[in-house]
């Protein structure tokens, strides 16, 4: 018995430093080309594998696509990739059946707990943690351990982990633009009472005042957005960012994701830098 478990742990060691240099080969080679710096994750198909595999409704198919974002997330770190950001539950969520949505969040609760603890991901590769979105409508609980990871990761530098929670697009750019608005209200003011054309009232507002109240602003434009499942919607997610982000939409679940599929995203987007670099000058 004891032979057995030693030989399987030998077995799993040697499997691991063989996969962990067949990457570094893997990234050698794609570091000849240009390489993101932002990939964006919507993890599609969770509830669909617990389905599938006959799993605990609810928190059973999060906590396997848990271990495959530890997983992808591990990935791009090794690659460099600085930005990351997951989409990890959307205001629209909060629609769903209460006691779903209660696991959920307890499940959400336990990772980020997990988050700050010394051999986790975030330490081993000094990951910034930021967690994007409408945080007032997280419970208590949530909110504050989302802000004990954020505290406990500030002085990260390596990498920056975005996770979007209680998240949409557009609810991000109505906040951006009612801080913007207020930001502007003394010069609005004066405008008015100035008795001035409506033309000024335009150059008082740019896209550039508005982005600087966008959630997102903690990183830059994503370079590629990878949706599983095979679906090809943003689904809210990052329509203000993405004019000029590849999509990649492969056609597993997301607990099945893996790193060949990372690799072909890479790939995808050095197929198609030229095109678009162009497409981000002309935004």
């Amino acid at each position: 018995m004891f032979m057995e478990k030693w030989v399987q742990n030998l077995v799993t060691h040697l499997s691991e430093r063989l996969g962990s240099f067949s990457r570094k080969c893997i990234y050698s080679i794609l570091s000849a080309g240009p390489l993101p710096r932002h990939i964006a994750f919507i993890m599609d198909g969770n509830r669909r594998y617990a389905k599938k595999q006959n799993l605990e409704e609810g928190a059973g198919g999060h906590r396997v696509g848990f271990l495959s974002l530890m997983n992808m997330l591990g990935y791009c770190y090794e690659l460099e990739v600085k930005y990351v950001t997951i989409y990890a539950f959307s205001i629209e969520n909060f629609k769903r059946r209460p006691e779903e949505v209660q696991s959920t969040m307890q499940l959400i609760k336990e990772k980020i707990e997990g988050l700050i603890e010394k051999e986790s991901i975030v330490n081993r590769y000094g990951v910034r943690v930021h967690f994007i979105g409408n945080l007032n409508l997280l419970s208590e609980p949530v909110r504050l351990a989302a802000k004990r990871a954020m505290d406990a990761s500030k002085s990260n530098s390596k990498a920056v982990l975005s996770i979007c929670i209680a998240y949409t697009s557009t609810d991000e750019i109505v906040h951006a633009i009612e801080e913007t608005c207020e930001e502007k209200r003394h010069d609005f003011r004066i405008l008015e009472n100035s008795g001035a054309g409506s033309g000024l009232e335009e150059s008082l507002v740019g896209v550039r005042d508005i982005e600087k109240h966008m959630y997102m602003k903690v990183a830059p434009d994503p370079d590629i957005i990878i949706r599983t499942s095979g679906e090809t919607r943003l689904s809210n997610f990052l329509l203000w960012q993405s004019a000029s982000a590849l999509l990649y939409s492969p056609r597993v679940l997301w607990p099945e994701i893996g790193f060949r599929h990372l690799l072909q995203a890479v790939l995808d987007f050095q197929r198609n830098f030229s095109y678009l670099e162009n497409k981000q000058k002309q935004v």
